[in-house]
């Protein structure tokens, strides 16, 4: 396809999307008008440029901290994550609507880091909010980060469902049995940037640390994206990564702890953390420390195949974390990376 044709009908799809969208707001300015009442209530201020409309997620409404003052005084953790089951017992979640607390006028998101690609206007990537939402059991304390500047003002919205297939990995080793020690996975060096970008979820690595001490084994794992991947904060530029920790009790033989932030690294800091390890901030003068939002957290007795399924799927559609459990990729991508490197091989 020439690019001319390609920019024509890209042009013609985002004109058709811009019409599509005022025509809902328009249909809904009675509920928008009724929401804005609601918001003024709760001390905060909205105009017309305030709603927008998303096919993942119908009309939003958005202000700094509009999801808190909507939701009313609530205790946060020390990492400032709230209790999923406090926010559960203010508003209604159905169990086929992950991601999101549903009240009567509006429906508080989780953070868009759950997204695609990390975009607000994307759909969650497959299926860690998913597991997340239905996860439960004895001694269960699970805590989340919300989307803070918006809200769902579309009740009855369900999104859309888009198919997508990821393989669990069969990772079944004792935790015990590990050795502390770093790893470092990277996606195959020979690959052109457009099929690490497809194969891999633009991952540019995976970093993986275990060490042990007093009868707790600590897991960490960072995942660094490609350059082209960042995230705008106010008027700075940052580059996000992926991070989780995990605590294993080692008499209990299960994990008592386990939780994920975004880490958003300066571009010097990218540069200078992604080719080194977890042992970087103890070797080096810069001391790197990136800045951090703790998005979920999970306290109580969790099983291994638990953990390694939330892990993986965390790790959206990125094959390397599935490589570390099962030592392979899962069998698609190996058919797909030989078919490219046959394609070179041939010359096509």
């Amino acid at each position: 396809m020439a690019n001319q044709e390609y920019d024509e009908i890209k042009s013609r799809y985002l004109a058709d999307m811009d019409r599509h969208s005022r025509e809902r707001l328009a249909e809904a300015s009675e509920r928008i008008a009724k929401f804005t009442a609601l918001a003024a209530s709760k001390g905060v201020s909205l105009s017309a440029e305030s709603f927008e409309y998303l096919q993942t997620t119908g009309i939003v409404a958005k202000a700094p901290g509009i999801a808190r003052a909507l939701l009313g005084p609530i205790s946060a953790e020390r990492d400032g994550l709230l209790s999923f089951n406090e926010i559960v017992s203010r508003l209604s979640h159905g169990r086929h609507y992950e991601g999101h607390f549903a009240g009567p006028d509006f429906v508080l998101m989780a953070h868009p880091c759950y997204r695609r690609r990390m975009h607000p206007a994307n759909n969650w990537s497959p299926r860690f909010i998913d597991l997340f939402w239905h996860f439960d059991g004895p001694g269960i304390e699970k805590y989340i980060a919300l989307d803070e500047d918006r809200v769902q003002i579309d009740v009855d919205w369900r999104g859309y469902f888009e198919g997508d297939t990821w393989y669990g990995a069969p990772f079944d080793d004792d935790i015990r049995n590990i050795k502390p020690g770093i790893t470092k996975l990277r996606p195959p060096l020979d690959l052109e940037s457009r099929h690490v970008s497809f194969l891999f979820a633009d991952a540019y690595c995976l970093d993986i640390k275990w060490s042990d001490a007093e009868g707790i084994k600590t897991f960490q794992a960072l995942e660094m994206k490609t350059e082209d991947v960042r995230m705008r904060v106010g008027a700075q530029t940052y580059f996000p990564a992926r991070y989780l920790h995990a605590e294993f009790d080692l008499p209990a033989n299960c994990f008592r702890h386990f939780d994920g932030a975004i880490q958003l690294f300066t571009e010097d800091e990218y540069f200078q953390r992604r080719d080194s390890d977890f042992n970087m901030t103890i070797k080096s003068y810069a001391h790197i420390k990136a800045r951090s939002n703790k998005v979920f957290k999970i306290n109580g007795p969790l099983k291994t195949e638990n953990w390694v399924e939330f892990c993986c799927h965390f790790y959206a559609a990125n094959p390397l974390a599935f490589e570390y459990f099962s030592g392979a990729y899962p069998k698609h991508v190996t058919e797909t990376l030989s078919r490219i490197r046959d394609a070179h091989r041939n010359g096509k």
